[in-house]
Formats: C-alpha cells, sequence, structure tokens
C-alpha cells in the first residue's frame, strides 16, 4: 500500500504527464515567480482580467492534481507550487519532441536556434554545454 505522499507524487506526475492548459501555465507561473499567493493575488499578476473564482477554480483543479498547495494564511489560503518549473519545463519539452518533431530533440534544438535572435554570448553558453555534453559521452 502507498504512503499519502507516493500517492501525492504519482498523481503529480500524471498530471504533468498531460498537459496543463494555458491557463493552469498562466497561474503556475505566478506562483513560480512569487513562490507562494492568494488567490487575488495571483490574479492581480495575470495578464488577463478573469474573475476572482475563475483563478479560484483553476487553483483547486492544480491542488486536485497535485501540482500546488496550500496553507492557511487567516480567512485566506496561501497556494505554493508543488511541482517545480524545470520539472514542469521538461515534461513540456519532452512532449513538444515527441508530438511536433517525431521525437528528435536535434530537430527541436534547431528550430529553437533558428528562431530565437539569439546573442553571440547565448551561442557561446549554447556551445558550452553540447561541448560538455560531448566530452561526458567520451568519458563513457
Amino acid at each position: 500500500m502507498r504512503t499519502p505522499k507516493e500517492r501525492a507524487d504519482a498523481r503529480r506526475e500524471m498530471a504533468v504527464e498531460r498537459a496543463l492548459t494555458a491557463r493552469e501555465m498562466d497561474v503556475m507561473s505566478v506562483l513560480w515567480d512569487l513562490g507562494s499567493a492568494t488567490v487575488a493575488e495571483v490574479n492581480e499578476r495575470l495578464e488577463d482580467d478573469l474573475a476572482y473564482n475563475t483563478v479560484l477554480t483553476i487553483l483547486r483543479i492544480l491542488e486536485s492534481k497535485g501540482l500546488v498547495g496550500y496553507t492557511k494564511d487567516g480567512r485566506a489560503h496561501r497556494y505554493h507550487p508543488l511541482l517545480g518549473r524545470e520539472e514542469a519545463g521538461r515534461s513540456v519539452l519532452g512532449r513538444l519532441r515527441d508530438k511536433v518533431f517525431s521525437g528528435s530533440a536535434e530537430l527541436l534544438v534547431a528550430q529553437l536556434v533558428s528562431d530565437e535572435q539569439l546573442s553571440p554570448a547565448a551561442v557561446r553558453r549554447l556551445r558550452k554545454l553540447l561541448d560538455q555534453r560531448l566530452e561526458g559521452e567520451k568519458e563513457q
């Protein structure tokens, strides 16, 4: 029998595997930026003008998916992310790679590099990452 933490981790993993909606991603982005926030604070930071109850519903959905938690803050709930930005990014990029680029990381990176206005410093950082990857493969 799984512990409550193991069940929550499994729910979170399943939720990440399913795509977050655009609104859910917007709310998660606010929580990642702030660390924690009330419904009103999240609503203030969203670009779109949403009703308080809409934001509350999104947060409750995210909570049911195991992606956010909350603590009591007076009469309000203060929500905080249980899913890290990096973990979500890996999942989203993995889905994008698989669905749009037929599983090819090379095509995904090529698309990003060709479409973006990268500074010479950014290109050097990317080259360094790729060189480190090659060096790691030589050692194995």
